[in-house]
């Protein structure tokens, strides 16, 4: 976990950072985010140069890779897989359709904002961010509301 007194705040304009995203639809759902909103989320999210492959899956897809890397049978909303030992930084980022739908509809949240969500938590896990403990959670939830909220969605910590 990044260990930080201050959250960095990622901008483009300062921040010479070059990416390449690969996105897969493994699975089409109805709101699924275009290629052009996924580059946004990502863009805003990264704090330094970076090899990404976004997949988007089905509940079953979701369910067997949770299974297989974390040991819980459920699909969960964002799964993701850092390669440590490569440069730029590289990684992949899985989101479960059908978990991300069922999650927006029961928190009453307008669906592109919780893929929004949801893209820069996996980002932020690929740099190196994580919610193990109280302390590494209040920055990462700090750093995810400053980047949603400087992307025009409101806080998905709020309850609305």
């Amino acid at each position: 976990m990044k260990n930080a007194s201050k959250v960095p705040e990622p901008s483009p304009a300062t921040n010479h950072k070059k990416f390449k995203l690969v996105l897969q639809y493994a699975a089409k759902f109805p709101g699924t985010p275009t290629r052009s909103q996924f580059h946004k989320w990502v863009n805003a999210s990264l704090m330094q140069s970076a090899e990404i492959v976004l997949r988007i899956v089905d509940e079953e897809e979701g369910r067997e890779l949770n299974r297989h890397f974390r040991g819980k049978d459920k699909a969960t909303n964002v799964l993701t897989f850092v390669y440590d030992e490569l440069q730029p930084l590289s990684g992949d980022i899985v989101l479960c359709a059908p978990v991300v739908i069922s999650e927006a509809q029961q928190q009453q949240k307008d669906l592109a904002a919780h893929y929004a969500h949801l893209t820069v938590h996996g980002v932020l896990h690929l740099q190196g961010y994580d919610h193990e403990h109280e302390t590494d959670a209040a920055i990462m939830e700090q750093l995810e509301t400053e980047i949603i909220t400087r992307l025009g969605y409101a806080d998905p910590y709020h309850e609305q």
